[in-house]
C-alpha cells in the first residue's frame, strides 16, 4: 500500500474554517464483506478494527448533549458492527436522523437477513452505493456478482417502501467513476439510473449521489502504482472552483473513528489528519463535550480538492449551487 500523504504537497489548498456543527459521521470500523477497488478506506473481510462498547455510549452522550441533527454510520460495512442496532435506536430515541452507508450486499450476509425491516421500522435513510447501472462495470469494481446482490436488495427496500414517493423512507444510490477522472454531472447521470434501473430491474430510488475518487488508501495507492496519481492530482486542482468552498462537508460535520479519535472529515481520518484542538494533539470525541467548534480552521491538504472539483463532491453528493 502505498503512502500518498506525502505527495500531497504541490498546490496549497486554500485555508477554510469550520461553521456551526450539525452532524456527526461515525465510522464504526474497517471490517467489510467486500473489497472495492475505489475505496478510500481499505476496508475488506480481513480487517479487525471495531469500535468498543463503551465509545459507542460515548457517541450517543456526545449527540445528545451536542444537540446534534443527524448521524452518519459508514465504516467498511457498519452494519456488521454488534452494536450496530443498539447506536440506530438510541439515536432514533434522541430524535435523530440517522443515515446508514450500506454496500447492498451486506443484507445477504449471516445474521443480517432482517435488516431492511429493522431500518425501515427505524425510519433510517438509506445511502447505498451502487457505482453503475451496467452489471459489468459494477462488479469490476466491486467483485463479481455484486451487481444482482444489489438488485436483490434494492428490491426488498423497495418492497418496504423505500424510494417511493410519500413513504418518508428516503433511499440514495452513490455513484463513484470506474478510474481517475471527475463524476459526470450529477442530474443526468440521475436520470439514467432511473430510466435504466426502472425499466430494465424494477428499482426505484429518491435520488443519486456522485462522489469524486478520493486519492488515499486503495484508490489512492493504484493510482501511484499505475503511475497516474499526479495526473490526477492536477486534474483535481485544474477544476477547483472556489464556490464550493462553502459548501464542503467538513464545515458542519465532525468524523470520528473506531477508536473514539477525531477528524474534520472522513478522508482526513484515513490520513491520519487529527482534528486539533485545546491543545489535544489526538482529541478525543469526549474532548469535545461543551466545545463550541464554530470558526476553528479545518486541516487540509491536497487530497480537498476532490471536494471541491468541478461540481463538487461530499457525503451528500454533488456541491453544486449548495453553498449557503
Amino acid at each position: 500500500m502505498h503512502a500518498t500523504l506525502p505527495l500531497m504537497k504541490r498546490y496549497g489548498f486554500p485555508p477554510i474554517a469550520r461553521g456551526k456543527l450539525q452532524a456527526l459521521q461515525v465510522n464504526l470500523g474497517y471490517r467489510c464483506n467486500q473489497s472495492c477497488l475505489h475505496c478510500h478506506v481499505n476496508a475488506g473481510p480481513g480487517r479487525t478494527e471495531m469500535m468498543s462498547r463503551e465509545t459507542v455510549a460515548d457517541v450517543l452522550s456526545f449527540v445528545a448533549i451536542a444537540g446534534l441533527r443527524q448521524i452518519d454510520l459508514t465504516g467498511g460495512a457498519p452494519e456488521l458492527h454488534p452494536q450496530f442496532r443498539e447506536l440506530v435506536s438510541g439515536s432514533r430515541e434522541l430524535g435523530v436522523h440517522v443515515i446508514d452507508r450500506c454496500n447492498l450486499t451486506v443484507i445477504e450476509e449471516p445474521g443480517q437477513e432482517d435488516l431492511p425491516e429493522f431500518l425501515a421500522a427505524q425510519r433510517v435513510e438509506v445511502v447505498a452505493s451502487l457505482p453503475c447501472y451496467l452489471e459489468d462495470n459494477v462488479d469490476r469494481q466491486r467483485g463479481k456478482g455484486v451487481f444482482e446482490k444489489s438488485l436483490r436488495a434494492l428490491r426488498r427496500l423497495n418492497a418496504l417502501g423505500y424510494g417511493r414517493t410519500g413513504s418518508g423512507l428516503d433511499l440514495s444510490l452513490v455513484y463513484n467513476p470506474q478510474g481517475a477522472v471527475l463524476p459526470p454531472p450529477q442530474r443526468a447521470l440521475e436520470g439514467d439510473y432511473r430510466r435504466l434501473l426502472g425499466e430494465r430491474h424494477g428499482v426505484v430510488f429518491n435520488r443519486l449521489l456522485t462522489l469524486a475518487n478520493m486519492p488515499i488508501q486503495r484508490f489512492g495507492s493504484t493510482l501511484v502504482s499505475r503511475g497516474e496519481f499526479n495526473d490526477y492530482m492536477a486534474l483535481l486542482r485544474d477544476a477547483h472552483r472556489d464556490e464550493n468552498l462553502g459548501a464542503v462537508m467538513c464545515r458542519t460535520m465532525i468524523s470520528v473513528d473506531w477508536r473514539g479519535r477525531v477528524y474534520d472529515c472522513d478522508f482526513n481520518q484515513m490520513l491520519d489528519l487529527p482534528l486539533v484542538i485545546g491543545g489535544h494533539l489526538r482529541a478525543r470525541l469526549t474532548d469535545l463535550i461543551a466545545r463550541d467548534l464554530e470558526g476553528h480552521p479545518i486541516a487540509v491538504r491536497d487530497h480537498c480538492y476532490g471536494c471541491t472539483a468541478g461540481q463538487g463532491s461530499s457525503c451528500g453528493g454533488a456541491l453544486a449551487g449548495a453553498a449557503g
